[in-house]
């Protein structure tokens, strides 16, 4: 047995042991459902990363089937950045501890790190996955620039992923930001504005479309192959976000097969 497998055999028995199993089972179920394919595994083989994603409609479910895609393949879970929010719910909390999942970049993170694990965030969050149906497939992260302050601390590579069919599981009805901003909604909690229909009706009482999902992993991006960048360099970052906006816009492009779209911002 390989020293990754006895590690996820660890995840799975002790204290994270529900929440791994459950989470396990669950998005299994829904690889099955969405008919969920991906490729560029290789690319996430060497050492840590942080894997970064597009947020598809409403919740970046092909994100979270990765997550199983590599334990199966590395034996442990990825260490996912999630909604601050959840430190506010105790269930949640103890169902993201259980998972190994972070809020933000701590110890936690640094952690994962020192032991070879990949971390995954989805920098468009909630403004990417919570729009209408006007706006498929358009990355936009606007100037959240903190995940590359995060990869930059920890001298991690960044690995862009995108996919077909993230944006099909739901018909999204509104833009959940532009109607918090009308009605002064905190900026955070605003994607729980999101309208959407599913075949059964709306979100979230109705399943999502079974919409194929084809996930395709980007090769890793080197930060500093043009040299090192400081945390308080506003324009190096920008450059360092355009480049990073563009891998996983131009990843989109190919897996749907659509002509290639500029970034949004």
């Amino acid at each position: 047995m390989t020293a990754a497998r006895v590690h996820g055999s660890r995840a799975v028995t002790g204290a994270g042991g529900v929440p791994l199993a459950t989470w396990l089972a669950c998005w299994r179920l829904l690889q099955l459902y969405h008919r969920y394919t991906v490729a560029g595994l290789e690319h996430l083989d060497g050492p840590p990363a942080l894997i970064v994603g597009y947020h598809g409609r409403p919740l970046a479910l092909d994100m979270c089937m990765l997550t199983v895609a590599l334990h199966d393949r590395l034996g442990y879970l990825p260490h996912g950045i999630v909604h601050r929010g959840v430190e506010t719910v105790p269930p949640l909390k103890w169902f993201a501890d259980g998972l190994g999942f972070v809020t933000e970049d701590g110890e936690g993170v640094a952690a994962a790190v020192a032991r070879g694990e990949h971390i995954v965030t989805t920098p468009g969050g909630a403004r990417e996955g919570c729009r209408d149906f006007r706006h498929r497939y358009e990355v936009s992260w606007g100037g959240h620039l903190g995940y590359l302050r995060l990869a930059l601390k920890h001298r991690l590579p960044i690995v862009p992923v995108a996919a077909a069919g993230a944006d099909d599981t739901y018909l999204g009805l509104n833009d959940a930001e532009a109607v918090g901003r009308w009605l002064r909604v905190p900026r955070r909690w605003a994607w729980a504005l999101w309208m959407g229909v599913g075949p059964l009706g709306f979100y979230p009482f109705s399943p999502p479309f079974p919409v194929r999902l084809r996930q395709l992993v980007g090769a890793p991006i080197d930060l500093a192959a043009d040299g090192t960048t400081r945390l308080d360099d506003s324009e190096g970052l920008l450059r360092l976000h355009r480049r990073v906006t563009g891998a996983v816009q131009a990843l989109l492009d190919r897996a749907t097969g659509r002509s290639p779209h500029g970034v949004h911002a």
